[in-house]
């Protein structure tokens, strides 16, 4: 017959259960709370560059160096990203690399980080008064001037350039301080010739999309509307809202018009091969990361930042910024985007495309 445990006996092993329990129950919170690096990232509707590419190569970059991370998603939600800002710094993140949906809310959580004396890297987009390090992107008035030389060389070879043309400008999104930018590169170009003439802007043709293609089709529709559907061109700022203007004019059974676009996404590089598309600024997300990603980690383990070449100015201060160039991808070039791993040929020349590659 078995002999019961003293009451004492009891306890102890009681209390020494319900210790292993709490710490095993406790060693994840304690892994998860060990975050070195933190990434926090817009949105999957403005682009599809974020969930494909950036999120991926940083996290193959950090997890080479031997540096935890977590990278996260706002969802196009500004108290989504100020949430996930803080929890960031919950789980004792050292660098936050913030691509903001806005500059307010990217400044709320730098100034969160600089309060607990994190660092914050602006990425891909430079948050105006805010706090950040260093900023990290491409040069994106080059990347709006790339489009603007873009229309011009089509309107040139279209035969268009000298009889007037119609131009149509759908810009990105009025509180992303890189639609500003990439705005200030195309109209340096094209400026000028509305100003001699050469050019003309469509009636109610300069207007803001908040990147959403939906309303950038309202707002084409409207724009075809008012000057008699006699647009010539247009600006489209990325390749979603250049697929919105592309949808207008064949419901309206139009001919394709020089269009510009940006990300080089599959369906963008489509058009562009089906004439639909003049073409896209292929920003190469991966070397973006890497950059990014070298800045990051030099400031986690101490080390010296390279490869700064320019100074940004936030409105509050210049701040040092490794700028890349981009590259206009047409017709002539698109190749180089599956040489160089950011899209597949099985993404591209697929269905009615694929008698377009050659």
């Amino acid at each position: 017959m078995r002999r019961s445990l003293p009451l004492l006996a009891v306890l102890v092993l009681g209390a020494l259960l319900a210790g292993a329990a709490s710490a095993h129950r406790s060693a994840p919170t304690r892994k998860a709370a060990n975050i070195q690096a933190c990434v926090l990232l817009p949105d999957t509707t403005s682009s599809v560059r974020y969930q494909l590419f950036d999120k991926p190569y940083l996290s193959k970059a950090f997890r080479a160096a031997g540096i935890s991370s977590l990278v996260l998603n706002a969802q196009n939600s500004a108290q989504t990203q100020r949430s996930q800002g803080d929890q960031c710094l919950t789980k004792g993140a050292k660098v936050i690399l913030v691509d903001a949906l806005d500059s307010a809310t990217g400044a709320s959580i730098e100034s969160a980080a600089a309060a607990k004396n994190v660092k914050t890297i602006d990425y891909d987009r430079l948050v105006l008064n805010g706090k950040a390090s260093y900023y990290v992107s491409f040069n994106n008035v080059l990347v709006g001037k790339t489009m603007g030389k873009g229309l011009v060389a089509a309107l040139h070879a279209n035969g268009k350039y000298s009889k007037h043309p119609v131009i149509a400008e759908l810009n990105g999104g009025i509180t992303d301080n890189n639609a500003t930018l990439f705005k200030n590169g195309y109209d340096s170009v094209l400026s000028p010739l509305y100003k001699n003439g050469t050019f003309t802007k469509a009636k109610s043709g300069d207007q803001w999309t908040d990147w959403d293609a939906q309303k950038g089709a309202t707002i084409f529709e409207q724009m075809l509307a008012k000057n008699s559907n006699k647009i010539d061109g247009a600006i489209a700022a990325n390749d979603n809202l250049a697929g919105a203007v592309i949808a207008d004019l064949k419901s309206h059974k139009l001919s394709p018009i020089p269009v510009t676009g940006q990300d080089a996404t599959p369906t963008g590089v489509q058009y562009i091969l089906a004439g639909w598309q003049t073409g896209t600024v292929y920003k190469a997300v991966k070397k973006e990361a890497a950059a990014a990603a070298k800045v990051a980690i030099a400031i986690i383990k101490g080390k010296k930042v390279t490869g700064v070449n320019g100074a940004s100015n936030n409105k509050v201060r210049n701040v040092p910024s490794v700028l890349l160039t981009p590259v206009w991808v047409t017709k002539s070039n698109y190749k180089l985007l599956f040489k160089d791993g950011f899209l597949k040929k099985n993404q591209v020349c697929i269905g009615a495309y694929k008698k377009y590659c050659k």
